[in-house]
């Protein structure tokens, strides 16, 4: 079920005023094992990241979410680190959204082919989401998540 404000989905940068209700989302208790890092965990590892871009998912003006990409244009190497959406807001269409507009904002990257991102075993709601939007497993591991990769030149998502 998707509602009509996920075509209201945006990504904003994260300023002092609206650190508190970034780090107030989280995802549901069963949900844990698949997002074992908090909202402020990773801004705070984000903040020593030279390649961190992190931008807090809002639906209207309401914070939803949070996105963490690791951008490397020298490289040409753009992984999505972390993602998640509150579990208040699950379900509504949100978190396809919001990939689609980090999908975009990768896109327009420089010398940007491929699109990166990894899952814990077991998370099959964030699969099914990253296949419907075209990521492909490579066959690979990343620290025991399973490793997804987008060809930039698909245009389904």
């Amino acid at each position: 079920m998707t509602s009509d404000l996920a075509a209201n989905v945006s990504l904003r940068e994260i300023t002092t005023d609206t650190l508190g209700p970034i780090l107030a989302l989280e995802v549901q208790p069963d949900q844990l094992e698949h997002y074992p890092r908090s909202n402020a965990y990773s801004i705070a590892q984000a903040h020593f990241a030279p390649d961190a871009w992190f931008r807090g998912i809002y639906a209207g003006e309401t914070p939803v979410g949070f996105a963490l990409l690791s951008v490397i244009p020298d490289k040409a190497e753009y992984f999505l680190w972390r993602f998640m959406i509150d579990h208040r807001c699950q379900r509504r269409g949100y978190g396809r959204r919001a990939m689609q507009l980090l999908i975009e904002h990768v896109r327009g990257l420089p010398a940007a082919k491929e699109f990166y991102l990894s899952h814990l075993r077991g998370n099959h709601a964030a699969a099914a989401l990253y296949e419907s939007l075209g990521f492909r497993y490579t066959g690979e591991e990343q620290h025991g998540d399973l490793l997804m990769r987008l060809d930039l030149g698909d245009r389904r998502a």
